[in-house]
């Protein structure tokens, strides 16, 4: 007390921070708290376009900042451990964070598409509702869109998301990886409920995302407290070395680590979590609903980088923190790719809705990346960075073009309004169908590639009965995804049935990404595939 006081000693060290190599999330982060100030302070005539271009803006630093940081050698020959061992710089974190901020531009981009709905009283309207604490369909409704009022909340909001994930996979201790986890979890509930049209079924839709990611959250936080239990650690090779036995002993480890149960069902409850942020079964039940439910430019957000940062953060803690356990958690992780896969692409047949659809493609698509992760190899690593990689930007592509189809009533997504849609927009129709062929794995697509590069790599890694029902479900989810092309080609358009509008800059730009990017990583993957390996090794 003495010492503090007279200032000789400090009595607690400062924290050493190294804000050059954190840049990509901090940069983020502060444009998120830009964008709150710019809510709090500007007209509301103003805050649209400021909020689009402040966003727009923070999201291309971001990427420069992880441009910069791979120039520099970090993600291929250099890594290290940040802010006191709490995260983690290497190849997963950096190549995961790119295409976190890749996807969250383009999504950014469909969250300011003004021009789908009409008019009204000459405003224009976005796919969020004018004033999100109005009863749905009441008077202040009414008149929030007539003053044309925009949820331009949305923007910040995002933004938060987009740091808490660029954090998840690079989390290097489970307290860090949770509170990752929240960050990015509360703003997409929020972000669930604020479609313009069918504003009970967005709320539900939040209501159902916001219970079940609440167990999720509590699974993976008490088996974080089992595990510490266990190894007297929370950090993710200190973990592993308590389980490999190398690990300092003091007496209470040498109580604890005796105790196998803290240990496995610790795993379990951790896995439970993530699975549940992958959508994988059995605990994909949320997702259908959410993913139909929430606005459309937020569900292609959701779909695309929520699994981006949950595969990151699924293969960080089995590859840092569990390698020695891999005969005991690959048993169990292969029943639930099986069960992923199967389900999603039998379960998907069935489906009238084209968001539900995408649901389960999304589901079938979790079991495919699955099976890379069970292969515990860098090749395995490497090829679900680059299947990521495809399918984030595929499938945002696909909800942007979802959003054209569109009647009086806003999206048309039954499958009957599809129909005859080759006849009555066939760039539309051929966007589409080159999507569904790519999440289908036809050859000179990036989901051909992808596929291929997961399967290859369990294969290496032993996991071949694995790869042929992969194979076999692929197979019938491409029984789906056909049917959708044969509807807007083969059959003949509804009398009265849903326009197809012109899109914007903003969308017609993430569609045209998505074509180029579907194309390119189909017929010219090889640098990807080889940057994506490069960016395969984890550092402890």
């Amino acid at each position: 007390m003495t010492l503090a006081a007279s200032g000789n000693t400090p009595s607690i060290p400062a924290p050493q921070i190294e804000y050059g190599q954190l840049s990509p999330m901090l940069v983020v982060f502060g444009t998120a708290v830009v964008g709150i100030l710019l809510e709090a302070f500007l007209p509301r005539r103003l805050r649209y376009q400021a909020q689009v271009g402040v966003a727009l803006l923070g999201l291309a630093g971001a990427f420069a900042a992880v441009l910069v940081l791979a120039i520099q050698g970090y993600g291929s020959t250099k890594s290290g451990l940040l802010a006191m061992g709490s995260v983690a710089l290497d190849g997963p974190a950096l190549f995961l964070q790119g295409v976190i901020i890749l996807a969250a531009v383009l999504a950014v981009l469909t969250y300011a598409e003004r021009g789908l709905d009409p008019k009204i009283e000459g405003v224009p309207q976005d796919p969020f509702t004018a004033q999100a604490a109005a009863t749905p369909g009441g008077e202040q409704e009414q008149l929030a869109t007539k003053a044309g009022f925009a949820a331009t909340e949305v923007y910040p909001l995002t933004l938060f998301a987009v740091g808490g994930m660029l954090l998840f996979p690079a989390a290097n201790d489970l307290l860090t990886m949770f509170v990752a986890l929240e960050v990015f979890s509360l703003p997409l509930y929020l972000l669930c409920a604020l479609a313009r049209r069918r504003r009970l079924l967005s709320q539900e839709a939040a209501v159902k995302y916001f219970l079940l990611g609440s167990f999720s959250s509590a699974f993976f936080l008490f088996g974080s407290a089992l595990l510490y239990g266990y190894s007297g650690s929370f950090r993710l090779p200190e973990i592993a070395d308590a389980i490999s036995g190398t690990a300092p002993v003091t007496p209470a480890l040498a109580i604890t680590t005796q105790n196998d149960a803290l240990l496995l069902i610790g795993l379990a409850m951790l896995a439970v979590g993530l699975l549940f942020k992958v959508g994988a079964v059995p605990f994909h039940a949320w997702t259908p609903d959410v993913y139909q439910g929430a606005p459309t430019p937020v569900t292609g957000f959701m779909a695309a980088a929520t699994k981006v940062a949950a595969f990151g953060a699924l293969l960080r803690i089995f590859y840092v923190a569990f390698p020695g356990l891999r005969w005991d958690w690959r048993p169990v992780m292969w029943g639930v790719a099986i069960l992923t896969m199967v389900a999603g692409a039998v379960l998907a047949v069935t489906q009238q809705d084209v968001k539900r659809l995408l649901a389960y493609s999304s589901i079938a698509h979790a079991g495919f990346l699955l099976t890379g992760v069970i292969a515990t190899n860098r090749q395995g690593v490497g090829a679900v960075l680059f299947y990521l990689l495809a399918y984030s930007l595929v499938t945002l592509g696909a909800f942007a073009a979802v959003t054209l189809v569109r009647d009086s009533r806003g999206e048309a997504t039954h499958l009957s309004s599809w129909a005859g849609l080759g006849r009555r927009s066939p760039l539309l129709a051929a966007v589409f169908a080159l999507f569904l062929l790519s999440f289908a794995g036809i050859p000179l697509t990036a989901g051909f590639t992808g596929k291929f590069a997961v399967f290859q790599a369990a294969a290496a890694g032993g996991a071949t009965p694995l790869v042929i029902v992969g194979v076999l479900s692929s197979a019938v989810a491409a029984f789906f995804y056909i049917r959708v092309i044969v509807l807007m080609f083969f059959s003949d358009p509804q009398p009265n049935g849903p326009a197809v509008v012109i899109p914007s800059t903003a969308t017609a730009t993430v569609i045209s990404v998505a074509v180029a990017a579907t194309l390119v990583l189909g017929l010219a993957p090889q640098y990807f595939l080889d940057l994506a390996s490069k960016a395969s090794t984890f550092v402890r």
